[in-house]
């Protein structure tokens, strides 16, 4: 069992233990987490047990939680969640909401899946079709050439952040189902909050142990093409810092939901840090031993 020190503030599922108190069934004692056992049955402690025993052996999962909201994701769907995100608030410095209609999108399309097959010729994240003019089929397959050409098209239409999302996605996307875009905009919603960066610390992911990485250059190149950060390289860990407070945790957030594609171990925003964990409670952030320069800098750690 981990212990929690003084000073450090973990978060459990978005929360801060210091200010909230743990969610689900653990609280704090003498130091450390236990389990609260409900007397009432057999079938509470069993939930309690599953829950506990999910977190070692269940799959590889990253979680987005604002507030009392909460989405669940593997690590693939969150790292094009995170990408589709980034190029609109970072890279393309776009607002907000032009990344909950294109995730809320792909979301219905494809599920937050970089597909190589489809209806006919239809591809990759949001199922764009070459012969329909939107690339070949190689630059369909790029997750930032997609969402890059998903904005394009989005930023032509008039009125297009004040009229209702399914209208928009639809003239974008000339969908057989239209209407099936409002099912996703909720979701959408809690995704690109929290991996906008609007919701500090959002986000983790519970996964194995890295046994390969990214080498260091080839993600300072993947850093600055789906986000535009600029990253220096120190032995297996890069540094960049950005425009704002908020991008920074943008940055963090796609970090952290690569980590599981590319060998991250460790993320530093701030004074705050992800650690790569497998067990309970799966995910944290919590305040950093070794803290970035400011809050507007990123240190991303590779195995």
């Amino acid at each position: 069992m981990d212990d929690l020190h003084d000073g450090e503030r973990w978060r459990d599922d978005g929360f801060d233990f210091e200010e909230h108190g743990p969610r689900g069934p653990w609280r704090r004692t003498a130091g450390c987490l236990i389990p609260i056992v409900a007397v009432a049955g057999v079938g509470y402690g069993g939930y309690v047990a599953y829950q506990h025993l999910e977190n070692f052996f269940g799959g590889q999962t990253c979680r987005m939680v604002d507030g009392d909201r909460e989405a669940k994701k593997d690590p693939e769907q969150a790292a094009n969640a995170s990408t589709i995100t980034t190029v609109a608030v970072t890279l393309d410095k776009l607002p907000v909401q032009a990344a909950h209609i294109a995730v809320t999108t792909s979301i219905q399309e494809s599920k937050l899946r970089n597909l190589t097959y489809g209806d006919r010729d239809s591809l990759g994240l949001f199922q764009q079709r070459p012969s329909q003019g939107w690339g070949t089929e190689e630059q369909i397959k790029d997750p930032v050439y997609s969402s890059r050409q998903f904005y394009e098209h989005l930023v032509k239409i008039d009125g297009w952040r004040d009229r209702p999302l399914t209208e928009v996605a639809q003239e974008v996307q000339r969908s057989g189902h239209p209407d099936a875009y409002a099912d996703h905009e909720s979701e959408g919603r809690i995704i690109t909050q929290v991996l906008s960066g609007q919701v500090p610390g959002g986000v983790g992911c519970r996964l194995d142990k890295a046994t390969s990485s990214t080498e260091p250059a080839t993600m300072v190149d993947k850093l600055r093409a789906q986000t535009g950060a600029r990253a220096k390289v120190a032995d297996r860990a890069l540094t960049t810092t950005v425009s704002s407070e908020t991008n920074a945790w943008a940055v963090g957030s796609w970090a952290v939901t690569h980590a599981e594609a590319d060998g991250v171990t460790r993320v530093t925003v701030g004074d705050q840090e992800w650690r790569r964990e497998r067990g309970r409670p799966g995910w944290r952030w919590h305040e950093a031993k070794d803290p970035a320069s400011n809050a507007k800098t990123v240190r991303i750690e590779l195995a």
